[in-house]
Protein backbone atom coordinates (compact mmCIF):
# COMPACT_ATOMS: atom_id res chain seq x y z
CA UNK A 1 0.00 0.00 0.00
CA UNK A 2 2.79 2.46 0.88
CA UNK A 3 4.80 1.59 -2.24
CA UNK A 4 1.83 2.57 -4.42
CA UNK A 5 1.41 5.75 -2.36
CA UNK A 6 5.14 6.48 -2.74
CA UNK A 7 4.97 6.02 -6.53
CA UNK A 8 1.87 8.21 -6.67
CA UNK A 9 3.81 11.04 -4.97
CA UNK A 10 6.69 10.55 -7.43
CA UNK A 11 4.26 10.78 -10.35
CA UNK A 12 3.04 14.11 -8.96
CA UNK A 13 6.59 15.47 -9.20
CA UNK A 14 7.25 15.42 -5.44
CA UNK A 15 10.95 14.91 -4.49
CA UNK A 16 10.55 11.85 -2.23
CA UNK A 17 13.25 9.19 -1.76
CA UNK A 18 13.49 5.52 -0.79
CA UNK A 19 15.31 6.53 2.41
CA UNK A 20 12.34 8.67 3.47
CA UNK A 21 9.91 5.83 2.63
CA UNK A 22 11.90 3.48 4.91
CA UNK A 23 11.82 6.09 7.67
CA UNK A 24 8.03 6.28 7.32
CA UNK A 25 7.75 2.48 7.59
CA UNK A 26 9.88 2.53 10.76
CA UNK A 27 7.61 5.19 12.25
CA UNK A 28 4.55 3.06 11.54
CA UNK A 29 6.22 -0.02 13.06
CA UNK A 30 6.92 2.05 16.18
CA UNK A 31 3.20 2.87 16.28
CA UNK A 32 3.70 6.62 16.28
CA UNK A 33 0.18 6.96 14.84
CA UNK A 34 -3.03 4.98 15.18
CA UNK A 35 -5.58 4.13 12.49
CA UNK A 36 -6.49 7.79 11.99
CA UNK A 37 -5.94 8.97 8.42
CA UNK A 38 -5.42 12.52 9.69
CA UNK A 39 -2.55 11.39 11.93
CA UNK A 40 -0.98 9.44 9.05
CA UNK A 41 -1.25 12.51 6.80
CA UNK A 42 0.74 14.62 9.28
CA UNK A 43 3.33 11.90 9.93
CA UNK A 44 3.92 11.22 6.22
CA UNK A 45 4.21 14.93 5.45
CA UNK A 46 6.72 15.45 8.27
CA UNK A 47 8.95 12.60 7.00
CA UNK A 48 8.53 12.76 3.21
CA UNK A 49 8.21 16.48 2.48
CA UNK A 50 11.23 18.60 3.38
CA UNK A 51 10.21 21.88 1.76
CA UNK A 52 7.09 23.85 2.73
CA UNK A 53 6.79 24.98 -0.89
CA UNK A 54 5.66 21.41 -1.74
CA UNK A 55 2.92 21.22 0.91
CA UNK A 56 0.15 22.25 -1.47
CA UNK A 57 1.18 19.68 -4.11
CA UNK A 58 1.44 17.03 -1.37
CA UNK A 59 -2.08 17.87 -0.14
CA UNK A 60 -3.54 17.43 -3.61
CA UNK A 61 -1.67 14.15 -4.20
CA UNK A 62 -2.68 12.79 -0.79
CA UNK A 63 -6.34 13.70 -1.37
CA UNK A 64 -6.30 11.99 -4.79
CA UNK A 65 -4.78 8.76 -3.47
CA UNK A 66 -6.89 8.42 -0.32
CA UNK A 67 -10.15 9.72 -1.75
CA UNK A 68 -13.06 8.07 0.11
CA UNK A 69 -10.79 6.38 2.69
CA UNK A 70 -11.72 7.12 6.31
CA UNK A 71 -9.10 5.02 8.10
CA UNK A 72 -5.61 3.80 7.28
CA UNK A 73 -5.85 0.26 5.78
CA UNK A 74 -3.70 -2.36 7.43
CA UNK A 75 -3.58 -0.65 10.85
CA UNK A 76 -6.98 -1.65 12.18
CA UNK A 77 -5.38 -3.38 15.16
CA UNK A 78 -3.93 -0.09 16.42
CA UNK A 79 -7.02 0.97 18.35
CA UNK A 80 -6.72 4.45 19.91
CA UNK A 81 -6.46 4.60 23.71
CA UNK A 82 -9.54 6.80 23.90
CA UNK A 83 -11.60 4.15 22.07
CA UNK A 84 -10.47 1.55 24.60
CA UNK A 85 -11.57 3.77 27.47
CA UNK A 86 -14.96 4.43 25.93
CA UNK A 87 -15.50 0.75 25.14
CA UNK A 88 -14.55 -0.19 28.70
CA UNK A 89 -17.31 1.87 30.27
CA UNK A 90 -20.19 -0.19 31.50
CA UNK A 91 -23.61 1.36 31.14
CA UNK A 92 -25.22 0.35 34.39
CA UNK A 93 -28.97 0.35 34.87
CA UNK A 94 -30.51 2.17 37.81
CA UNK A 95 -31.01 -1.21 39.51
CA UNK A 96 -27.31 -2.06 39.04
CA UNK A 97 -26.31 1.30 40.47
CA UNK A 98 -28.45 0.82 43.58
CA UNK A 99 -26.66 -2.47 44.26
CA UNK A 100 -23.29 -0.70 44.53
CA UNK A 101 -22.62 0.09 48.18
CA UNK A 102 -20.85 3.10 49.64
CA UNK A 103 -17.85 2.03 51.68
CA UNK A 104 -17.43 5.04 53.94
CA UNK A 105 -14.34 7.25 53.94
CA UNK A 106 -12.13 5.18 56.25
CA UNK A 107 -12.97 1.87 54.55
CA UNK A 108 -12.48 3.47 51.13
CA UNK A 109 -8.91 4.55 51.96
CA UNK A 110 -8.15 1.18 53.52
CA UNK A 111 -9.24 -0.68 50.37
CA UNK A 112 -7.41 1.79 48.13
CA UNK A 113 -4.12 1.13 49.95
CA UNK A 114 -4.65 -2.62 49.46
CA UNK A 115 -5.21 -2.19 45.72
CA UNK A 116 -2.05 -0.08 45.38
CA UNK A 117 -0.02 -2.77 47.14
CA UNK A 118 -1.52 -5.72 45.23
CA UNK A 119 -2.16 -4.45 41.68
CA UNK A 120 0.62 -5.09 39.13
CA UNK A 121 -1.07 -4.37 35.77
CA UNK A 122 -3.71 -2.29 34.07
CA UNK A 123 -7.41 -3.21 34.36
CA UNK A 124 -10.47 -2.01 32.49
CA UNK A 125 -14.17 -2.60 33.02
CA UNK A 126 -13.99 -4.46 36.34
CA UNK A 127 -15.46 -4.01 39.79
CA UNK A 128 -12.37 -4.36 42.02
CA UNK A 129 -9.07 -3.02 40.69
CA UNK A 130 -7.87 0.49 39.91
CA UNK A 131 -8.77 0.89 36.25
CA UNK A 132 -10.93 2.47 33.60
CA UNK A 133 -14.67 1.99 33.24
CA UNK A 134 -16.57 -0.59 35.23
CA UNK A 135 -17.98 -0.23 38.72
CA UNK A 136 -14.80 -0.26 40.82
CA UNK A 137 -14.57 2.59 43.35
CA UNK A 138 -11.01 3.25 42.13
CA UNK A 139 -9.97 4.63 38.74
CA UNK A 140 -11.90 6.70 36.21
CA UNK A 141 -14.40 6.52 33.37
CA UNK A 142 -16.90 4.25 35.13
CA UNK A 143 -19.51 4.58 37.85
CA UNK A 144 -19.50 4.11 41.61
CA UNK A 145 -21.60 6.11 44.10
CA UNK A 146 -18.52 6.88 46.23
CA UNK A 147 -14.97 6.41 44.99
CA UNK A 148 -11.47 7.77 44.35
CA UNK A 149 -10.88 9.06 40.81
CA UNK A 150 -7.33 8.28 39.69
CA UNK A 151 -6.21 10.23 36.62
CA UNK A 152 -8.35 10.84 33.55
CA UNK A 153 -11.42 12.96 33.12
CA UNK A 154 -14.63 12.58 35.06
CA UNK A 155 -17.27 10.40 33.42
CA UNK A 156 -19.79 13.06 34.39
CA UNK A 157 -21.22 11.32 37.48
CA UNK A 158 -19.44 13.64 39.96
CA UNK A 159 -19.55 11.11 42.79
CA UNK A 160 -15.81 10.96 43.59
CA UNK A 161 -14.88 11.80 47.18
CA UNK A 162 -11.16 12.12 46.28
CA UNK A 163 -9.38 13.03 43.04
CA UNK A 164 -5.79 11.85 42.66
CA UNK A 165 -4.37 14.29 40.12
CA UNK A 166 -3.11 17.86 39.89
CA UNK A 167 -6.02 19.85 38.51
CA UNK A 168 -5.72 23.31 37.01
CA UNK A 169 -8.45 25.95 37.12
CA UNK A 170 -8.89 29.25 35.28
CA UNK A 171 -9.43 32.63 36.90
CA UNK A 172 -12.85 34.21 36.53
CA UNK A 173 -12.92 37.17 34.16
CA UNK A 174 -13.93 40.38 35.94
CA UNK A 175 -13.96 42.48 32.75
CA UNK A 176 -16.60 40.68 30.70
CA UNK A 177 -19.55 42.48 29.22
CA UNK A 178 -22.43 41.83 31.58
CA UNK A 179 -25.13 39.70 30.01
CA UNK A 180 -27.68 40.66 32.66
CA UNK A 181 -27.61 44.21 34.00
CA UNK A 182 -30.15 43.23 36.64
CA UNK A 183 -27.33 41.44 38.53
CA UNK A 184 -25.60 44.78 38.89
CA UNK A 185 -28.83 46.48 39.89
CA UNK A 186 -29.47 43.83 42.58
CA UNK A 187 -25.99 44.38 44.08
CA UNK A 188 -26.75 48.08 44.48
CA UNK A 189 -29.11 47.23 47.32
CA UNK A 190 -25.98 46.74 49.41
CA UNK A 191 -24.89 50.37 49.47
CA UNK A 192 -23.72 52.64 52.23
CA UNK A 193 -22.27 55.86 50.82
CA UNK A 194 -19.54 57.93 52.50
CA UNK A 195 -17.21 60.70 51.43
CA UNK A 196 -13.62 59.63 51.99
CA UNK A 197 -10.19 60.56 50.66
CA UNK A 198 -8.87 63.73 49.04
CA UNK A 199 -11.20 66.64 48.27
CA UNK A 200 -11.37 66.53 44.47
CA UNK A 201 -15.08 67.04 43.71
CA UNK A 202 -16.68 70.46 43.38
CA UNK A 203 -19.07 71.23 46.25
CA UNK A 204 -21.55 73.39 44.36
CA UNK A 205 -23.78 74.26 47.33
CA UNK A 206 -20.77 75.09 49.50
CA UNK A 207 -19.23 77.22 46.73
CA UNK A 208 -22.46 79.22 46.27
CA UNK A 209 -22.87 79.77 50.01
CA UNK A 210 -19.19 80.73 50.47
CA UNK A 211 -19.27 83.14 47.50
CA UNK A 212 -22.41 84.84 48.89
CA UNK A 213 -20.77 85.24 52.30
CA UNK A 214 -17.68 86.65 50.57
CA UNK A 215 -19.58 89.52 48.98
CA UNK A 216 -19.59 87.99 45.51
CA UNK A 217 -15.93 87.03 45.37
CA UNK A 218 -15.59 83.40 44.26
CA UNK A 219 -15.00 81.08 47.22
CA UNK A 220 -14.34 77.64 45.73
CA UNK A 221 -15.23 74.63 47.92
CA UNK A 222 -14.15 71.04 47.23
CA UNK A 223 -15.13 67.77 48.90
CA UNK A 224 -14.16 64.05 48.71
CA UNK A 225 -16.00 61.91 46.19
CA UNK A 226 -18.96 59.87 47.37
CA UNK A 227 -18.21 56.13 47.35
CA UNK A 228 -19.96 52.98 48.44
CA UNK A 229 -18.26 52.32 51.78
CA UNK A 230 -19.47 48.73 52.14
CA UNK A 231 -16.59 46.23 52.41
CA UNK A 232 -17.06 42.81 50.80
CA UNK A 233 -15.12 39.55 50.97
CA UNK A 234 -16.02 37.35 47.99
CA UNK A 235 -15.12 33.64 48.17
CA UNK A 236 -15.62 31.86 44.82
CA UNK A 237 -15.84 28.09 44.34
CA UNK A 238 -13.93 27.13 41.19
CA UNK A 239 -13.54 23.96 39.12
CA UNK A 240 -15.41 20.65 39.04
CA UNK A 241 -19.18 21.03 38.92
CA UNK A 242 -18.77 24.83 39.02
CA UNK A 243 -17.52 24.70 35.42
CA UNK A 244 -21.20 24.60 34.43
CA UNK A 245 -21.74 28.04 35.99
CA UNK A 246 -18.65 29.97 34.90
CA UNK A 247 -20.56 32.55 32.82
CA UNK A 248 -22.98 33.39 35.64
CA UNK A 249 -20.15 33.66 38.17
CA UNK A 250 -18.12 35.89 35.84
CA UNK A 251 -21.12 38.20 35.44
CA UNK A 252 -21.44 38.39 39.23
CA UNK A 253 -17.69 38.92 39.68
CA UNK A 254 -17.61 41.69 37.08
CA UNK A 255 -20.63 43.43 38.61
CA UNK A 256 -19.14 43.22 42.11
CA UNK A 257 -15.88 44.75 40.86
CA UNK A 258 -17.75 47.76 39.51
CA UNK A 259 -20.10 48.22 42.48
CA UNK A 260 -17.84 47.76 45.52
CA UNK A 261 -14.72 49.87 45.98
CA UNK A 262 -13.64 47.76 48.95
CA UNK A 263 -13.75 44.23 47.49
CA UNK A 264 -11.37 41.35 48.17
CA UNK A 265 -11.82 37.99 46.44
CA UNK A 266 -10.48 34.50 47.09
CA UNK A 267 -10.90 31.13 45.37
CA UNK A 268 -11.59 27.74 46.94
CA UNK A 269 -12.71 24.35 45.66
CA UNK A 270 -15.94 22.81 47.01
CA UNK A 271 -15.41 23.93 50.62
CA UNK A 272 -13.11 26.37 52.42
CA UNK A 273 -10.24 24.68 54.27
CA UNK A 274 -6.89 25.85 55.66
CA UNK A 275 -5.81 27.54 52.41
CA UNK A 276 -7.38 29.76 49.74
CA UNK A 277 -5.83 31.52 46.74
CA UNK A 278 -6.25 34.60 44.54
CA UNK A 279 -4.85 33.29 41.24
CA UNK A 280 -5.86 29.89 39.89
CA UNK A 281 -2.79 29.73 37.66
CA UNK A 282 -0.57 29.69 40.78
CA UNK A 283 -2.90 28.07 43.28
CA UNK A 284 -0.46 25.25 44.04
CA UNK A 285 2.42 27.64 44.74
CA UNK A 286 0.89 30.82 46.18
CA UNK A 287 -1.77 29.80 48.64
CA UNK A 288 -2.90 32.07 51.44
CA UNK A 289 -3.45 30.63 54.90
CA UNK A 290 -7.12 30.98 55.81
CA UNK A 291 -6.01 31.93 59.32
CA UNK A 292 -4.20 34.96 57.83
CA UNK A 293 -7.33 36.00 55.96
CA UNK A 294 -9.37 35.69 59.16
CA UNK A 295 -6.92 37.94 61.02
CA UNK A 296 -6.49 40.52 58.25
CA UNK A 297 -10.05 41.66 57.56
CA UNK A 298 -12.23 43.12 60.30
CA UNK A 299 -15.79 42.20 61.28
CA UNK A 300 -17.13 45.20 59.31
CA UNK A 301 -16.70 43.19 56.10
CA UNK A 302 -19.66 41.42 54.48
CA UNK A 303 -18.92 37.79 53.58
CA UNK A 304 -20.27 36.31 50.33
CA UNK A 305 -19.51 32.71 49.30
CA UNK A 306 -20.45 31.57 45.80
CA UNK A 307 -20.69 27.85 45.00
CA UNK A 308 -23.11 25.06 44.17
CA UNK A 309 -22.37 23.38 47.54
CA UNK A 310 -22.48 20.03 45.73
CA UNK A 311 -19.80 17.74 47.11
CA UNK A 312 -19.25 14.64 49.17
CA UNK A 313 -20.65 15.14 52.68
CA UNK A 314 -17.25 13.96 53.99
CA UNK A 315 -15.75 17.24 52.74
CA UNK A 316 -17.89 19.05 55.29
CA UNK A 317 -17.90 16.58 58.18
CA UNK A 318 -14.56 14.71 58.16
CA UNK A 319 -10.87 15.56 58.45
CA UNK A 320 -9.27 14.22 55.26
CA UNK A 321 -12.57 14.51 53.43
CA UNK A 322 -11.39 17.07 50.86
CA UNK A 323 -11.51 15.75 47.31
CA UNK A 324 -8.03 17.14 46.51
CA UNK A 325 -5.87 16.99 49.63
CA UNK A 326 -5.74 15.80 53.22
CA UNK A 327 -7.35 18.47 55.37
CA UNK A 328 -6.51 18.31 59.07
CA UNK A 329 -9.88 19.82 60.06
CA UNK A 330 -13.33 19.30 58.60
CA UNK A 331 -14.82 21.87 56.24
CA UNK A 332 -17.61 22.65 58.71
CA UNK A 333 -15.00 23.83 61.24
CA UNK A 334 -13.61 26.37 58.78
CA UNK A 335 -17.06 27.56 57.69
CA UNK A 336 -18.00 28.16 61.31
CA UNK A 337 -14.82 30.20 61.81
CA UNK A 338 -15.73 32.34 58.81
CA UNK A 339 -19.20 32.96 60.20
CA UNK A 340 -17.86 33.82 63.65
CA UNK A 341 -15.43 36.37 62.17
CA UNK A 342 -17.90 37.89 59.69
CA UNK A 343 -21.45 37.44 61.04
CA UNK A 344 -22.93 39.34 58.07
CA UNK A 345 -22.63 36.45 55.62
CA UNK A 346 -24.51 34.75 52.80
CA UNK A 347 -24.02 31.84 50.37
CA UNK A 348 -25.05 32.31 46.72
CA UNK A 349 -25.85 29.08 44.89
CA UNK A 350 -26.04 29.01 41.05
CA UNK A 351 -28.30 25.93 41.21
CA UNK A 352 -32.07 26.62 41.26
CA UNK A 353 -33.41 26.29 44.81
CA UNK A 354 -35.86 23.62 43.60
CA UNK A 355 -32.83 21.26 43.32
CA UNK A 356 -31.36 21.90 46.75
CA UNK A 357 -33.37 19.28 48.59
CA UNK A 358 -31.82 16.44 46.57
CA UNK A 359 -28.22 17.02 47.69
CA UNK A 360 -27.22 16.31 51.28
CA UNK A 361 -24.20 18.66 51.22
CA UNK A 362 -26.42 21.60 50.21
CA UNK A 363 -28.75 20.88 53.11
CA UNK A 364 -25.78 20.73 55.51
CA UNK A 365 -24.33 24.08 54.38
CA UNK A 366 -27.75 25.74 54.48
CA UNK A 367 -28.02 24.63 58.09
CA UNK A 368 -24.53 25.95 58.89
CA UNK A 369 -25.42 29.32 57.35
CA UNK A 370 -28.71 29.56 59.22
CA UNK A 371 -30.73 29.33 55.99
CA UNK A 372 -28.80 32.29 54.53
CA UNK A 373 -28.29 30.51 51.21
CA UNK A 374 -29.88 32.19 48.21
CA UNK A 375 -30.09 31.26 44.51
CA UNK A 376 -27.74 33.16 42.19
CA UNK A 377 -30.58 34.85 40.33
CA UNK A 378 -31.72 38.50 40.29
CA UNK A 379 -34.47 37.76 42.82
CA UNK A 380 -32.13 35.67 44.98
CA UNK A 381 -29.45 38.38 44.84
CA UNK A 382 -31.90 41.02 46.03
CA UNK A 383 -32.86 38.85 49.01
CA UNK A 384 -29.20 38.17 49.77
CA UNK A 385 -28.27 41.88 49.66
CA UNK A 386 -31.16 42.74 51.98
CA UNK A 387 -29.94 40.05 54.38
CA UNK A 388 -26.37 41.43 54.32
CA UNK A 389 -27.57 45.02 54.81
CA UNK A 390 -29.25 44.25 58.15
Amino acid sequence: MLIDFFLHLKNRQLPVSIKELLALLEALEARLVNASLDDFYLLARAILIKDEAHYDRYDRAFAEYFSGVEALPGLEALIPEEWLRLAARRHLSEEDRRKLEKLGLDKLFEEFKKRLAEQKERHAGGSKWIGTGGSSPFGHGGYHPEGIRVGGESAGNRTAVKVWERREFKNLDDNIELGARNIQVALRRLRRFARQGAATELDLDGTIAGTARNGGWLDLHLRPERHNAVKVLLFLDIGGSMDDHVQTCEELFSAARSEFKHLEHFYFHNCVYEGVWKDNRRRHDERLATWDVLRTYGPDYRLVLVGDASMSPYEITHPGGSVEHWNEEAGAVWLQRLLQTWPHATWLNPLPDTHWGFTSSIRMIRELFGERMFPLSPEGLERAMRSLAK
